[in-house]
């Protein structure tokens, strides 16, 4: 083979692995309905107890929402430890903390017992929220734990919202198992206390 064919395979396969690099980099889009500056879309859920709940009760609040997958999860078991610690901070700058997930009530429950900080759980156990906003994974449940949760889970993401019910911070995990930092969303909170 010539240098001039080796040349052409060689950049071929460097242009090749580039693309693939930054297709992993850019990771999943933030959906439209979720893009900071628009108002977060009116969604109904059901809270730890049962009650029903909808996103509109938000409003003369700020919230730092979390989508999470369950606690099966490893990576959402850690970003909800990590927020455990500032869970302070983010209550005495007047803000609620949500969790939504698709988890069944009874397991939403001990986890809301397990990490024994006042959160707000809310259920998705339809999955009709994800679908809503865009953030359906579907076939995202591992083989060992589709018995109780079903195919299907939510993709990861992080949404600061203001107290207007604008959403002025999103973050979607790009590789499941990358999420915003404790840090981040204190700051992103903040910043939406200013707006």
């Amino acid at each position: 083979m010539s240098n001039t064919a080796l040349l052409i395979i060689a950049v071929a396969i460097l242009l090749a692995s580039l693309l693939y690099w930054g297709f992993r980099k850019a990771g999943r889009p933030v959906p439209p309905v979720l893009q900071p500056g628009q108002a977060l879309p009116d969604f109904r859920a059901v809270d730890e107890n049962g009650k029903p709940v909808r996103s509109t009760e938000l409003h003369g609040t700020p919230a730092v929402l979390l989508f999470v997958r369950g606690n099966w999860c490893p990576f959402c078991n850690s970003q909800v430890q990590n927020l455990t610690v500032h869970y302070k901070d983010i209550i005495d700058l007047g803000a609620r903390l949500i969790l939504i997930t698709p988890k069944p009530l009874a397991t939403t429950r001990r986890v809301a017992k397990f990490f024994e900080v006042e959160f707000d759980f809310w259920l998705d156990e339809d999955l009709s929220v994800a679908r809503q906003l865009g953030l359906l994974y579907e076939s995202g449940v591992p083989k060992d734990h589709k018995e109780e949760y079903g195919d299907d889970t939510v993709w990861p993401a992080a949404v600061v919202v203001d107290r207007n019910g604008i959403i002025r911070y999103t973050a979607l995990s790009k590789f499941i198992a990358d999420r915003p930092s404790a840090a981040t969303l204190l700051r992103e909170l903040r910043a939406a206390l200013d707006q």
